[in-house]
């Protein structure tokens, strides 16, 4: 079982990140936090941990698409809507980041060509940062978030033109 720092660490990063749900596997078992709603069937012991959110706020809305289309290479103009694209999707929450580290280049920008293992960027979850790769070859058309923003799972990252 988890214990209680790790426990809270979890709800402040729900908090902070306005999370509804979050699933953890490790070595020592499964969690699943859940905030508002009824509580989830957990099966398979898998403790199920309910928050109540904060009485009388209202639940947060999806942040506009807009707003995060902004790339991250250097104010470029957003690619119009091109159905030819790939969309490489954020695989789990957590925080982008566009390089291993402050000072090291970024792993991809607008215009490179990528393979599908190519790494493109880092997102950081619960202190472990873990490489994401292209999963699809082509040219970098667009980067959707910036360096040390949040992540959720799925949210759209990157848009590859496909060779």
């Amino acid at each position: 079982m988890t214990d209680l720092k790790t426990l809270r660490q979890l709800i402040k990063m729900m908090v902070d990140h306005d999370l509804t749900e979050v699933d953890v596997e490790g070595e020592d078992g499964k969690v699943r936090l859940r905030r508002g709603g009824k509580p989830v069937e957990s099966g398979g012991g898998v403790p199920t941990v309910v928050l109540n959110p904060a009485a009388g706020a209202p639940p947060a809305a999806p942040a506009p698409a807009a707003g995060a289309a902004a790339p991250a290479g250097g104010g470029e103009a957003p690619v119009a809507e091109d159905p030819n694209l790939v969309t490489i999707n954020s695989p789990m929450v957590g925080t982008y980041y566009a390089s291993s580290s402050p000072d090291a280049p970024a792993y991809v920008k607008v215009g490179d060509t990528v393979t599908a293992e190519t790494v493109i960027c880092l997102i950081e979850a619960m202190k472990v940062f873990n490489e994401i790769k292209a999963e699809a070859s082509g040219t970098v058309a667009e980067i959707l978030v910036k360096n040390g923003e949040a992540v959720e799972f799925g949210q759209p990252i990157m848009k590859i033109r496909p060779n």
